[in-house]
């Protein structure tokens, strides 16, 4: 296969989605390609989701480029199943996936990227692609009185299904769209309570309506004016789900597509209202600190819950690896995504670092034939 016009493969680092998809678009126009994973196998993060989890993007507006998922996955494809996809699209586009090798800086030398990995490796490449991944590094708030509380406490990242948590009094803390699902999962399977601590209400939408996708109308309009997305999002809301304020969720003040500006993502039903409304799940006021046995919230309230679980996102993990480069912003995420390049780090590219409203598999898909298309241009100038 042809390489780059220096010789040298082009390293992605990272063999999720956006990884994967980036090393066969670029092997697709023949440029040469390596893909650097530090665990054993592609999908890793994939893997470590909760079980229950489904895809909220349609299996059509999911698939990678250059390989269909199979029909036979069904409309929101399951956790498994997408793990199952991302080794047959690494196996079908025949990509070149080093395992076992993690880099942990990557730096400019002499027109060049140096990626230094464990072992004391340190690999050259012409063109290098960040693709570690949104959900990289858990992220648990340093609540006051945390370290000492005596309770079970565990981040959502270490969360697979409900068995262990049968007959038990469960808090979860975080009421996006997985502290929601986790919830509804915990409810289901027969824990005794379960509460939602809630700091800032979400905008809850339907996964479909009457066939019709959210992601279909979260394409359509995400160039239109935040303001007019905003009222329709709202009619479309008041028609399609009920007010849940009586339950203790009320719908949220600020508008969904200015919520998604600010990075919050709406909820996407599986389970949750209907639970809330018959009681199953407990919407409670946000965790304020912790001090012993007890979960106290900030309207006051002390609870005693056998679990907490919390779902409180994650966070990029960049700061090691391209921090001292001049890349990254405030909130430690790239200042440039995609094709593009930062002015001080030419041939550097990032890809899965937003939260698109549109659906970050088709994001990431878009984006890998966007770096392609760039790479190409740089390496034959």
């Amino acid at each position: 296969m042809p390489m780059s016009n220096t010789g040298s493969p082009v390293h992605v680092i990272g063999a999720g989605p956006g990884g994967l998809a980036t090393a066969a678009a670029l092997r697709a126009r023949g440029i040469d390609a390596v893909v650097l994973e530090k665990s054993p196998s592609v999908g890793s993060s994939w893997r470590a989701h909760y079980d229950r989890l489904r895809l909220h993007t349609t299996r059509r507006w999911s698939a990678l480029p250059g390989l269909p998922i199979p029909r036979s996955y069904g409309r929101w494809v399951a956790r498994a199943d997408l793990v199952r996809y991302l080794e047959s699209y690494a196996e079908h586009h025949q990509l070149e996936i080093a395992t076992g090798v993690a880099v942990e800086r990557v730096e400019r030398r002499d027109g060049e990227w140096v990626l230094h990995a464990n072992g004391g490796r340190r690999l050259n490449a012409p063109v290098a692609v960040v693709a570690t991944g949104y959900n990289h590094t858990p992220y648990l708030p340093e609540w006051p009185g945390r370290p000492g509380f005596t309770g079970e406490l565990l981040h959502a990242s270490r969360y697979r299904s409900p068995g262990p948590y049968a007959g038990r009094d469960v808090l979860v803390v975080g009421a996006g769209n997985t502290g929601a699902e986790i919830a509804v999962d915990l409810a289901e399977a027969g824990a005794a309570r379960v509460r939602l601590a809630v700091r800032t209400p979400p905008h809850i939408v339907r996964r479909s309506t009457l066939g019709w996708p959210a992601q279909a109308n979260s394409i359509l309009c995400r160039r239109l004016p935040t303001r007019l997305v905003d009222a329709m999002a709202a009619r479309l809301a008041r028609i399609s789900v009920p007010d849940l304020g009586p339950q203790g969720l009320p719908r949220p003040e600020t508008g969904l597509y200015t919520r998604v500006r600010e990075g919050a993502i709406p909820v996407l039903d599986v389970g949750t209202v209907q639970a809330v409304r018959e009681g199953r799940v407990e919407p409670v006021a946000a965790v304020e600190e912790f001090e012993g046995d007890e979960v106290r919230l900030t309207d006051g309230t002390a609870l005693r819950p056998d679990a907490v679980i919390a779902a409180t996102g994650y966070r990029r993990g960049l700061e090691r690896l391209v921090g001292h480069l001049g890349v990254l912003d405030e909130r430690g995420r790239p200042t440039v995504h995609g094709p593009r390049t930062h002015p001080d780090a030419p041939g550097l590219h990032f890809t899965g670092y937003s939260n698109p409203i549109s659906g970050t598999l088709r994001e990431l898909s878009r984006d890998a034939e966007r770096i392609a298309r760039a790479v190409v241009r740089t390496t034959t100038a």
